[in-house]
């Protein structure tokens, strides 16, 4: 079964990514912001429609970055082949979401959450400067890392 995911690449003004921390069944997980699509959706207005749900944030989709073009399992399930889509975004307003200084900087709010939903994530912002493939854990966003340091050199 294939699973499509689409995500975002959001460098702000002040040359600092965003990246999401996630706690996902049990596992630690460093990644760009976005998710999975729709049914019915494209793949901008997923990425729009993402960028609403887990931070209340319209953004401005723009440029596209990298699609996968090999194999690649799902880390959640062995029989699940994930494509992945990436995008460079602007946020239209300001970020209103805590962003933590800290990876997996979770309140006690999101560990109640994460008894009902198996899933919490938080966010914050590295230098572009100080990032690297390292800071991302997934195989595909490690690709799409280096990239985003290539176009930004």
């Amino acid at each position: 079964m294939l699973n499509i995911r689409v995500y975002g690449i959001l460098v702000t003004e002040a040359n600092q990514i965003l990246v999401s921390d996630e706690y996902i069944r049990g596992s630690y997980i460093t990644k760009f912001p976005g998710g999975g699509l729709e049914f019915g959706e494209g793949t901008r207005d997923c990425l729009k429609r993402e960028f609403l749900e887990e931070m209340n944030l319209r953004v401005e989709v723009g440029n596209h970055i990298y699609t996968t073009d090999y194999f690649q399992v799902s880390a959640f399930n062995p029989s699940h082949q994930i494509i992945s889509i990436y995008y460079y975004v602007t946020a239209l307003e300001e970020i209103t979401v805590p962003l933590r200084e800290n990876p997996f900087e979770f309140d006690t709010y999101q560990m109640a959450k994460y008894q009902e939903t198996k899933e919490i994530e938080t966010f914050r912002l590295i230098d572009l400067n100080h990032f690297s493939d390292k800071d991302v854990l997934l195989p595909i966003d490690k690709i799409v890392a280096k990239i985003i340091l290539q176009n930004h050199s």
